[in-house]
């Protein structure tokens, strides 16, 4: 008898997440060089890391053989937002706040809803806690309000809402956002997960966070790991009433972040050029890419993050030449969108090269 029978049925029934494939694997596999690959896969910022974090995590390695300290960046959080500092939970990325809200508010017995064509991190976080998913179908590939509110049930204690969303890239207005807030039950926690918010246009901008004075029952959650270039140091945060907060922090890895992870996330927050820097670069990219797809025939999806996805026909077919011409691209078959790829804005002429290489494997 294997000891993998003696495992719960709802952990065997997970099907673990895939990432984007790395670039040293690429090579591996292809035999190409290293520097020849261009990799926009998954929504990495081209232009690095924030220039200040990268002092800062030098500066901080001296400091390696002391525990981590949360104090500066949970102060510095809730400073910015508006916040006291015990609204603010920190995690090892943005999916590890997930996480932690499903393993508060879900069990065997209980139910999460989400949208079709959502977030992989989702289901398998609401899995992993042995409750059922609720999947309720997307609007033109995104979020359907009406259709979420439709999908509670009794049993439900979480909805999951990315907004912007991901993978697909589109965007809920904030004022229908929050009238759905106001007609979701009391008992029922929603997560407003905001990893893309910092790539919304000024206009479309809302304080959401100043929506917990209204709704007990709200959680945001938000990451470095986008436009501030921390990706590989995993850094994120959930805001949320001092309640709730209390009861994440009670299931949260007492040092889930490293030190430099810390230093780095509280330097990045005040590097206000490298944001600005960043939010120009992806809407340039956008409209480069978007203009590129066009021209050759491809519809896309308007996102409003900093990824394009799009259509194409025998997705899997286009993403292997890709491949071989070392771009490296997102296939969202998994996510129910087998004929469409998704592609991160890059660099000018990492933009180019795509476009020139999806030319030929087209």
């Amino acid at each position: 008898m294997s000891i993998s029978t003696q495992a719960l049925s709802y952990v065997k029934s997970i099907s673990p997440y895939v990432p984007g494939k790395p670039i040293s694997e690429l090579a591996r596999e292809m035999g190409l060089p290293v520097e020849g690959i261009v990799k926009l896969a998954s929504n990495e910022n081209p232009l690095g890391m924030s220039p200040r974090a990268r002092a800062a995590v030098i500066a901080a390695l001296d400091g390696l053989e002391r525990y981590p300290d949360q104090f500066e960046l949970i102060r510095a959080l809730a400073e910015q937002m508006g916040v006291g500092q015990d609204q603010v939970v920190l995690g090892n990325g943005s999916n590890d706040v997930l996480d932690l809200a499903a393993r508060v508010f879900l069990a065997p017995g209980r139910s999460a809803v989400f949208s079709q064509h959502a977030f992989a991190v989702y289901p398998l976080a609401t899995l992993s806690t042995g409750a059922e998913c609720v999947v309720a179908p997307a609007k033109h590939f995104g979020h359907d309000l009406q259709a979420l509110r439709a999908a509670i049930r009794p049993d439900t204690r979480l909805i999951w809402i990315a907004n912007p969303n991901n993978p697909t890239g589109n965007f809920l207005p904030y004022p229908e956002v929050r009238a759905f807030l106001e007609a979701v039950p009391k008992d029922v926690v929603v997560v407003l997960d905001e990893a893309y918010n910092d790539y919304l246009p000024p206009a479309e901008r809302v304080d959401s966070v100043a929506w917990l004075k209204d709704f007990s029952n709200l959680i945001i959650t938000r990451t470095f790991s986008k436009i501030y270039g921390l990706a590989g140091l995993r850094v994120g945060f959930a805001v949320a009433s001092a309640e709730l907060a209390d009861l994440m922090n009670r299931v949260r890895q007492p040092f889930n972040l490293n030190n430099l992870a810390l230093v780095a996330a509280r330097a990045a927050l005040d590097d206000h050029l490298f944001v600005a820097e960043s939010y120009q670069i992806n809407r340039r990219g956008m409209e480069q890419i978007v203009a590129g797809l066009k021209r050759l025939g491809l519809e896309h999806i308007p996102s409003h993050g900093n990824f394009v996805t799009f259509a194409v026909s025998a997705g899997a077919v286009v993403n292997q030449k890709l491949l071989q011409q070392g771009v490296i691209v997102r296939p969202i078959g998994g996510y129910g969108l087998p004929n469409h790829l998704r592609v991160t804005i890059g660099l000018e002429t990492e933009n180019a090269r795509f476009l020139t290489a999806l030319e030929k494997s087209l």
